[in-house]
């Protein structure tokens, strides 16, 4: 008789709980149910002095109807995109997003977008409930003006002479702004020649001169072969020319002076001094004009005075240094390139070609490529560990202007020609590229 009370107990037990586990299953979606989205402001000028502060916050409900937690991602596209080439931002349960102003104007770069030009995008909100409900929101617009992130210390001011371009063959060699009013600096190699200054690459305005003195039209200024620092004051006339480079040496530079320094070569839109360089095991220190007179060494990227040596691994690395502050930075260089049958050097035959480093914005430049008619992905460090490519469902996806990128997504489809790209993998979960047919 107990054994039969407790069978019956277990079986009413075991009705209840599936009683309730029914009841709990039979919540029913509201109809209507839609993420309503709010944002803080529907026109935004971006300003790089507010980098950290906050931009923009967005803010959204959703009646379900029953209570539920949803997984949640911002799509922010240019005006009349359709969002498959989206910037995604994800917040998981949250529902709502607090953009700083440098975030949100990376990602609008990213799309694309001018710098400094006004620009409408849209954006809305998806929700997904479970692993099959996809909830997705109205479409909001909002007037946007990014800002560039590349310092402009150009001037119209430059060298021109046989000691640096031929009197003109080429550019003349630019004169960047300093801190200090009507002061221009350049860094230069020059040859045994004459050099003078001009403005906007024209004879209209040229000084010349001669023991630091400059006049309207002066005659030309001698020069030996070297690296130079070059200051020029267009209002006080005048001018000085010094000996002026930045190296690496140590043991695992150059054997501590046995050949000429690693040289570092000047950034004017970041003002900072890089290299990308070799090194092997060992130490290094920054030294001016391959000599001991100003040396500078330190740990955890303080540059001290005749500082301790820097100890370094073998590698490939990325070298900054800024003068000014004292600080350095020693970062592996793992370079991406793009590859496919479209690309001179195949499907990984040879090595892929690459992509150059931006400071000024943290994105991979790769300018002038002769591509042909075929197929192409980017990836990093010749390997296909990680690589890049089209968020389509099929291949090969003909290449847009820009867009997001998917870790082993599908090859894009380029037609032969000249291409420029820009890689942005600041966000590895979110990288965008862009394209560019020059020719």
């Amino acid at each position: 008789m107990k054994l039969f009370n407790k069978l019956l107990l277990l079986t009413f037990t075991s009705l209840l709980a599936w009683s309730c586990m029914k009841e709990q299953d039979m919540a029913i979606l509201n109809s209507g149910a839609i993420p309503q989205v709010t944002l803080s402001t529907n026109e935004l000028v971006l300003n790089k002095e507010s980098a950290q502060e906050e931009a923009l916050a967005i803010a959204w409900q959703t009646d379900y109807g029953f209570s539920a937690s949803s997984a949640n991602t911002i799509l922010i596209d240019k005006k009349g995109g359709d969002f498959t080439k989206a910037a995604s931002v994800t917040t998981g349960a949250v529902q709502e997003k607090k953009f700083k102003t440098a975030e949100l104007n990376s990602l609008l770069i990213g799309l694309g977008l001018a710098p400094n030009e006004a620009a409408d995008v849209d954006i809305r909100i998806q929700s997904k409930l479970g692993t099959s409900t996809l909830l997705t929101s109205e479409v909001l617009g909002l007037k946007v003006t990014p800002y560039s992130v590349q310092l402009d210390l150009s001037s119209p001011w430059g060298i021109v002479g046989s000691a640096i371009n031929d009197w003109g063959a080429t550019p003349d060699a630019p004169l960047y702004k300093t801190d200090t009013p009507n002061e221009l600096v350049a860094y230069v190699t020059f040859i045994d020649g004459e050099i003078k200054f001009r403005q906007d690459n024209d004879w209209t305005v040229n000084l010349g001169g001669k023991d630091g003195k400059l006049s309207d039209g002066g005659d030309n200024i001698v020069v030996k072969a070297g690296t130079y620092k070059v200051t020029f004051n267009a209002v006080a006339l005048t001018y000085k020319i010094e000996k002026y480079a930045w190296g690496l040496v140590g043991s695992a530079a150059n054997d501590w002076g046995a050949t000429p320094d690693l040289p570092l070569s000047y950034d004017p839109t970041v003002d900072l001094w890089r290299a990308v360089v070799k090194l092997v095991d060992g130490e290094l220190k920054f030294r001016q004009n391959n000599d001991w007179g100003v040396n500078y060494g330190g740990a955890n990227g303080v540059l001290v005075d005749n500082g301790d040596n820097i100890v370094v691994t073998k590698g490939t690395y990325l070298v900054t240094a800024n003068f000014k502050e004292l600080k350095y930075t020693i970062t592996p260089y793992i370079p991406w390139g793009i590859v496919g049958d479209a690309t001179a050097t195949g499907w990984g035959d040879q090595p892929d070609q690459k992509f150059s480093y931006d400071l000024s914005t943290e994105t991979w430049h790769l300018n002038n490529v002769v591509l042909t008619d075929g197929a192409m992905k980017f990836r990093l460090n010749d390997d296909w560990g990680v690589n890049l490519g089209s968020t389509a469902e099929t291949e090969p996806d003909p290449i847009a202007e820009s867009g997001p990128l998917k870790s082993g997504g599908k090859n894009f489809a380029v037609t032969a020609g000249v291409w420029s790209f820009v890689l942005d993998v600041k966000d590895l979960d979110n990288p965008s590229y862009t394209a560019k047919k020059i020719k």
